[in-house]
C-alpha cells in the first residue's frame, strides 16, 4: 500500500470506531481481516497513526476545528508526523486510494491551528470531566502530565533473573538496540518507535522462548521490586491475573518460599500457567476461581492487590479507553476496589504487609481507597513507600509524586514509566509491623 492509501484506510478505522464505539484493536483487527492484501508494514502504520490520532484527539479536534475522523488522522500527519498540507497533496496526487483532496478550510486549520488559547484539558489530551482531578493530583503540572500519557510508549522487559542475566540478554538481542531502564536494574527498553515504522517483537526469538525475558513497562517492575518480597516468605497475589508481578516478585524471590496467584476472572489467569512454565518458576501456587483460600487466612508475611482499575495510568497504549472512560464507570471501579482491598486484608499476618497498586493516576482510586480502607480498618496502618523507593534507587533524579510522602505515583512525565500508584499498610501486631528500609527524604511534593 502506498503512504495514502494507508491514511485513507486509517480514516476509515477511525469512522468505524466513532460509529460503533468500540476498542480500536478491534476495529484495526476486522480492518485487517477485510484486506488480506496488506501486509505487516502496511498495517503498523495504518494502526499507528489511529493510536496517534487517539492519543491527541483533544487537542488535533482543537486545532483543526473539527473532531471528524479525517481531521484527526490529517492532524497527525502535520502536527505530529512532520508532513505538510503541500506534501499531503503530493502524496495523494494521481493515487486512486488516497483521500479526498484538502479543502481550503483544511489547509488553513493545518497551517494555523494553535492551542495557545484551549483550556488545559485539551492541551493535556485528556477527557474534560477529568480537568478537575487531573489538576487536584498534579497542580501546576497536570497539563505536562497528560501530554506524558498522550505520547507514544516505549515497549520495556524484564530480564528474567532465574535464567539470565542483563549482559546475557543484551548480547544476545543486540540487533534490536535494546538499552538497559533507567530505574529496574533487570530491565531492557526498545524506544518508541517514529512515523509509521513497526515496533520489534521479541516473542518469537529464541530469548523470549526460553523464559529469559518477559515482556513488562518498567513501572510494572518497579512496583514488583517495591513489594519488597524476600526469598522464603508467603506471599498472595490476589489479583494476580496473567501473571506479569507474579513472576516479578518470583524471581525476586529467587523461587524461595511461596507464592499463591489468585484472581477471581478465570479469563485473566488463563495465561498464567505457560508465562510460569516458560519462566522456569517453582514457587508458585495458582489458586483459581472456586478455589478455597481460607487456609491463608492471617498467614501471609505480604498480599499484593493490583486492584481492577480505570487504567488511566496505561493510556499510552490504550488511547481509545481515555474518550470511553465515564464517571459511571469511575464509580464503579471504586465500588470493587473497596471490596477486592477488604477482601484481601484478611490474609495479612499481624507484622505482615498489604500492598495496594494500581495503574491509575487518579487519586479517587489511589490514595482515595488506601485512606478510606484505613478509618475502617484501624489495625493497619500506612507506611512510607518513598522509604523503600529511596533504598531501591538511591542515585536516581527521577522522583515519583506522593501527596504523603508514603504513597507514590510513577508517571510518564515524572519517572519515565506508565502511570502506576503504589502504596504499603502495615497490620499491627503486640510487637508492630517490621520497619522497612528507612531514609529521610522529601523534595517538592515527591519521595
Amino acid at each position: 500500500m502506498k503512504p495514502a492509501g494507508r491514511l485513507q484506510a486509517a480514516i476509515e478505522v477511525l469512522e468505524d470506531i466513532q460509529q460503533r464505539h468500540r476498542p480500536a484493536s478491534l476495529a484495526l483487527a476486522e480492518w485487517g481481516r477485510g484486506h488480506r492484501f496488506a501486509g505487516s508494514g502496511d498495517r503498523a502504520a495504518i494502526g499507528n497513526i489511529v493510536y496517534d490520532a487517539l492519543r491527541h484527539r483533544a487537542s488535533i479536534a482543537w486545532r483543526m476545528g473539527n473532531e471528524a475522523a479525517r481531521a484527526l488522522a490529517f492532524g497527525v500527519m502535520v502536527f505530529h508526523w512532520g508532513e505538510t498540507p503541500k506534501s499531503l497533496g503530493d502524496m495523494f496526487e494521481g493515487d486512486a486510494h488516497a483521500p479526498e483532496p484538502l479543502s481550503d478550510e483544511e489547509i488553513k486549520a493545518l497551517t494555523t491551528g494553535a492551542l495557545a488559547d484551549a483550556p488545559g484539558w485539551v492541551q493535556a489530551d485528556i477527557p474534560e470531566w477529568l480537568e478537575e482531578a487531573f489538576e487536584g493530583n498534579f497542580a501546576e503540572d497536570f497539563i505536562a502530565e497528560g501530554q506524558g500519557l498522550a505520547q507514544r510508549p516505549s515497549t520495556d522487559f524484564r530480564i528474567n533473573t532465574l535464567k539470565a542475566d542483563r549482559d546475557k540478554v543484551l548480547k544476545t538481542l543486540k540487533r534490536f538496540n535494546l538499552e538497559p531502564t533507567q530505574l529496574s536494574p533487570n530491565g531492557l527498553r526498545i524506544a518508541p518507535s517514529q512515523g509509521p515504522a513497526r515496533t520489534a517483537n521479541l516473542q518469537p526469538e529464541a530469548a523470549y522462548q526460553k523464559g529469559w525475558v518477559e515482556v513488562q513497562d518498567e513501572g510494572s517492575q518497579v512496583c514488583s521490586l517495591l513489594v519488597y518480597a524476600r526469598p522464603g516468605e508467603q506471599v498472595l497475589d490476589y489479583c494476580a491475573g496473567a501473571g506479569g508481578k507474579t513472576l516479578a516478585i518470583s524471581a525476586t524471590m529467587e523461587n524461595k518460599g511461596q507464592i499463591f496467584a489468585y484472581d477471581s476472572d478465570r479469563n485473566r489467569l488463563k495465561p498464567i500457567y505457560e508465562r510460569l512454565k516458560r519462566a522456569g518458576t517453582r514457587n508458585v501456587q495458582v489458586r483459581a476461581p472456586g478455589e478455597s483460600l481460607e487456609d491463608l487466612e492471617g498467614k501471609m508475611d505480604r498480599v499484593v492487590v493490583d486492584a481492577p482499575c480505570t487504567g488511566s495510568g496505561v493510556w499510552r497504549r490504550r488511547p481509545d479507553a481515555k474518550w470511553r472512560l465515564t464517571p459511571d464507570a469511575l464509580e464503579r471501579r471504586l465500588v470493587e476496589q473497596a471490596q477486592v482491598l477488604e477482601e484481601a486484608s484478611q490474609y495479612v499476618r499481624p507484622g505482615g504487609y498489604l500492598c495496594y497498586i494500581t495503574c491509575s493516576v487518579l487519586s479517587q482510586e489511589n490514595e482515595g481507597q488506601v485512606y478510606g480502607f484505613l478509618e475502617d480498618n484501624e489495625e493497619f496502618e500506612l507506611l512510607s513507600a518513598g522509604e523503600v523507593w529511596e533504598e531501591l534507587f538511591p542515585d536516581t533524579s527521577s522522583k515519583p509524586w506522593s501527596s504523603d510522602d508514603c504513597t507514590i505515583t510513577l508517571t510518564p512525565t515524572s519517572t519515565g514509566t506508565d502511570g502506576f500508584f503504589f502504596s504499603v499498610m502495615g497490620r499491627r501486631s503486640g510487637g508492630g509491623t517490621e520497619p522497612l528500609p528507612t531514609q529521610d527524604t522529601s523534595d517538592n511534593n515527591r519521595p
